[in-house]
């Protein structure tokens, strides 16, 4: 899904500069990027200290780097599964599904993955935003294509359909935040989603 199944020995077979950002990408999503320091993402990575500085002159640079590769992901995972989830329930009913009858399915694919970490833009925002103004604005063009992806799922023609899909974000990246907090979150997340859901589409 979003962390790829990558082995020690396809790992090694991997330029240095991939090794160092898929390493960084998985440990800053699972402990925080403050949490994790440049000689742990080296050890893990299995390069040198130089090697890093050559890709990535600063902690920042790898930073910068871990958000572009974390928005290319999600957002090709949020399209794939909107996508799957809208055709089975199509096939399910006979019928075209409703607008965005795939969003809660879609939604709980990741809420319930053991990967779930929450956004990792609202994450970084909240560990960085102050000290690295570029995160702010890598999360604005995050959310506003997870906008652009929610609208895409509306009829060109649809009244309000951008601010529709923008009020629905809203609670989606609500119900990231609360399904955090354990199986019981996941449950209350999804469930507020398809009530908003229900009122807007």
């Amino acid at each position: 899904m979003l962390t790829l199944p990558i082995t020690p020995t396809d790992m090694a077979e991997r330029p240095a500069r991939e090794r160092i950002l898929l390493t960084a990408h998985d440990l800053f999503y699972r402990h925080g990027i403050r949490a994790v320091g440049i000689d742990r993402v080296i050890a893990e990575a299995g390069v040198t200290k130089v090697t890093l500085y050559r890709h990535f002159p600063s902690k920042d640079d790898l930073i910068r780097a871990f958000l572009a590769l974390r928005h290319e992901r999600w957002m090709a995972w949020f399209r794939d599964a909107l996508a799957r989830h809208q055709a089975s329930i199509a096939a399910l009913v006979g019928a075209p599904a409703s607008p965005w009858a795939a969003l809660v399915p879609t939604l709980r694919e990741w809420f319930e993955s053991p990967l779930f970490r929450g956004c990792a833009f609202i994450n970084s925002v909240a560990e960085l935003g102050g000290a690295l103004p570029e995160v702010l604005t890598l999360a604005a063009a995050h959310k506003r294509d997870m906008v652009d992806a929610l609208a895409d799922l509306l009829p060109a023609a649809a009244p309000n359909r951008l601010a529709r899909a923008q009020a629905v974000a809203l609670v989606v990246d609500g119900a990231i935040v609360r399904a955090q907090s354990g199986p019981d979150g996941v449950q209350e997340a999804l469930s507020g989603v398809q009530c908003i859901v229900d009122i807007i589409v």
